[in-house]
């Protein structure tokens, strides 16, 4: 890459502060960024970067006050004007030729679409649909009666259970299972014993699920995850859940069995949510929380068991002051003490 930062303000519409010659020739986050590469700042939080940063130029937004010794390039949103910078320099995205791989296994039964790219060592049994456009990844298992969708793009080793159904236009990365057995189990006489698990796993449109992701099928009914929304890698979603719509489960999160997400939630890092619970449109659930309790809509909560997240400050803020509580109230202690060892002498 080696664009001047008059090239890169005219594709992304920015307003150019400095030298309009200035050579890039990459890109990295503000703090990682040396002498000839581009950042950008899309929250004044991180406004003190801007001291230590080597960015040779900094994409920022319009109403960002801050002094910057290189070239500045302003624009409305600046996460939006450096994606566009990155789509419009990037190697092109990697096109799969259509066509069955003559490795590929694929029943008899099987419905194929226009267009689709099933590659190699590939496995689809009887039954299976698979709409128009769709890309089946190298070492892919496509299940008995499964369908999937127009557009889709199933990366390598992606493993469907017999009868889940995408919808159109799902990306699954590397190592998704959808669709294996719910976790349960009765314990009679001392020991487990396996509950079938009949149901099935249904993905709407528009659902990016990200590596090493499982969600199991319903014990009986289905497990649903809604349109548009978008899964983490290493996220575990337990039988009969049913998720919303746009909703953001990021990585690491575990979600019990038969739990209902509302609508446009987010669920951030490492959150487990236990069984049967339901979590409110539009709330946000922050990291590392363990909830155990029904979540309100639009409500944000933090902290194990997660409690709103004020709250949680202000006990956090409390338990901060602990030590210096104790000191005093030793101090108090001691001179207590002191009062009384005084009384008793001049009585």
């Amino acid at each position: 890459m080696q664009l001047t930062a008059r090239d890169i303000a005219r594709i992304v519409g920015g307003k150019l502060i400095g030298d309009p010659d200035q050579l890039v020739t990459g890109f990295a986050g503000v703090r990682e960024a040396a002498p000839g590469d581009i950042s950008f700042l899309a929250s004044p939080k991180y406004a003190s970067a801007i001291k230590t940063t080597r960015a040779s130029v900094l994409i920022v937004g319009n109403d960002l006050d801050i002094t910057f010794a290189g070239t500045l390039i302003r624009v409305p949103d600046p996460s939006e004007a450096f994606a566009t910078l990155v789509g419009h320099v990037a190697p092109p995205p990697i096109v799969f030729e259509t066509g069955i791989h003559p490795t590929a296994v694929i029943a008899e039964t099987v419905k194929l679409g226009q267009d689709v790219s099933i590659r190699s060592h590939a496995v689809i049994e009887d039954g299976a649909v698979i709409g128009d456009r769709t890309v089946v990844g190298a070492g892919s298992y496509i299940g008995h009666e499964c369908r999937v969708g127009s557009d889709g793009r199933l990366y390598p080793r992606v493993s469907l259970r017999e009868r889940t159904i995408l919808g159109d236009r799902v990306t699954l990365h590397c190592g998704v299972v959808l669709g294996a057995d719910g976790f349960g189990f009765e314990t009679v006489d001392g020991k487990h014993q396996k509950i079938p698990q009949v149901g099935f796993v249904e993905i709407g449109n528009d659902v990016e699920i990200g590596a090493n992701s499982a969600i199991d099928r319903g014990r009986f009914g289905r497990t649903h995850i809604g349109n548009g929304t978008k899964i983490d890698n290493l996220v575990q979603i337990g039988h009969n859940c049913v998720i919303g719509d746009n909703c953001i489960i990021c990585a690491l999160v575990g979600v019990a069995g038969s739990v209902i997400i509302g609508n446009q939630v987010t669920i951030a890092g490492q959150v487990g949510i236990a069984g049967h619970l339901t979590i409110g449109n539009k709330s946000i659930i922050m990291a590392q929380a363990g909830v155990t309790k029904d979540v309100p809509a639009g409500a944000i909560i933090l902290g194990s068991p997660a409690v709103p997240h004020k709250e949680f400050k202000r006990a956090y803020a409390a338990m901060q002051r602990v030590p210096e509580t104790l000191d005093k109230f030793h101090e108090l202690e001691r001179q207590l003490a002191e009062m009384r060892v005084r009384l008793t002498t001049t009585s």
